[in-house]
């Protein structure tokens, strides 16, 4: 069929054309909304799930919920090696000039800007972390906010206490207009342990006072751990909502949703076979979707349809989805991923792992370590490690090296 009509679209964060078997969540933010602009408190948002099960097309959907209800919004993606400081006034920035045109008096908005100017500018108290290099030249970072820098609020460097103040300030204006503002923080277990507890602590002054500005976060099965090992009332300070793959209608619906839309149908014994290699998982499905769309050469789309033009799916994703993450591995980091490959797909024993490579546990502690760091595996409960790409163990098993 025409390639130009093929409605589906998998690509990383890319909106599919039907975001079906995520009613739930769209839902339970519609409350929270509602709630924050009647004034209720209300807990901030934390998805998590493995990669490839929309998570950040989620919080993009949930982004333009909050923008269709007048909300101030920012969206930050969150780096291992990088102090949220800058980002999230960033963010902010764009929150605050999104509501700042409907505020009735701009010296107020201006005296919330020249605060968050003082905040984006200040040094963090280590200075190892963002400083320039000692003999660098350069002029010194802008936040691009066209008013003096304010002093004695969000300016001492200390992240905790300044995002407390900023988030309380930003949150004012918002006050003012009867909306809120929203954070969007995409991968937020990759956030450094001191500005993850910083992060926490804010949140918990806003619930505390009914602050109009929430955190709505994004991130693998790990991440809960993440933030209670920074907090201990982390656990009951967000809202936790797992993403998991689609179950068999949702899935249905995402391809023949499109479909019906360019006048084009399935077979039953299609989307049975569709759903048999996709396993429901959002990427794959519109992966799986496409490729068949371009093999069949009329509707009703078949199951051979599906048969032909599977490989070229799994071509494409072992290269683009698996090979791109696989090649980031170090040889030790391959070995420890083939060998959780050959015990399951599931959560395995890290020394299950150790003992079929004939090694002690903690000689594997540097390979595990670097593999949780660069994201390829995460720690389901202590000693166990799982893969964050669903199918990355089939992948595995199916490499001849």
């Amino acid at each position: 069929m025409d390639p130009v009509r093929n409605p589906y679209a998998p690509g990383a964060g890319q909106r599919p054309p039907e975001l079906a078997g995520r009613d739930r969540e769209l839902g339970r933010f519609d409350v929270v909304l509602e709630r924050v602009a009647r004034g209720r408190p209300e807990r901030s948002l934390v998805l998590t799930g493995l990669r490839g099960v929309g998570k950040t097309v989620l919080l993009n959907a949930l982004r333009s919920q909050a923008i269709g209800r007048l909300w101030g919004t920012g969206k930050i993606e969150a780096r291992p090696d990088q102090s949220i400081r800058r980002p999230v006034a960033a963010a902010l920035h764009m929150a605050l000039r999104e509501i700042a045109g409907r505020h009735r008096d701009p010296e107020r908005v201006d005296a919330v800007l020249g605060v968050l100017k003082a905040f984006a500018l200040r040094e963090p108290e280590d200075p190892g972390r963002t400083r320039r290099p000692a003999g660098r030249a350069g002029p010194r970072w802008q936040p691009g906010i066209d008013v003096p820098a304010a002093t004695g609020r969000a300016d001492t460097g200390d992240l905790e206490i300044d995002l407390v103040e900023l988030f309380v300030d930003a949150a004012s204006v918002a006050t003012d207009l009867s909306v809120g503002i929203a954070l969007f923080v995409d991968e937020m277990q990759d956030v450094p342990p001191a500005d993850v507890s910083a992060l926490c602590a804010a949140c918990h002054e806003l619930s505390q006072t009914g602050a109009p500005l929430i955190v709505v976060g994004a991130g693998l099965p790990h991440l809960p751990s993440v933030l209670s090992a920074s907090k201990s009332y982390s656990e009951r300070l967000f809202h936790y909502l797992r993403i998991d793959r689609l179950d068999r209608d949702a899935a249905d619906r995402a391809l023949i949703a499109p479909a019906a839309r360019e006048e084009v149908d399935f077979t039953g014994e299609a989307l049975d076979a569709l759903y048999a290699v996709s396993g429901g998982y959002p990427y794959f499905v519109q992966a799986y979707g496409k490729v068949t769309w371009d093999a069949a050469p009329a509707s009703p789309i078949s199951k051979q349809d599906v048969l032909v033009a599977a490989p070229n799916a799994d071509a494409e994703l072992a290269v683009g989805f698996f090979g791109s993450r696989y090649e980031r591995a170090t040889p030790a980091e391959r070995d420890y991923m083939r060998a959780m490959a050959a015990l399951g797909d599931g959560p395995v024993g890290t020394a299950e792992v150790a003992e079929s490579l004939g090694r002690k546990p903690s000689s594997l502690s540097p390979a595990r370590d670097s593999l949780l760091k660069k994201g390829l595996v995460y720690s389901a409960e202590r000693g166990l490690v799982a893969f964050t790409v669903p199918h990355f163990g089939q992948f595995l098993r199916g490499q001849h090296v």
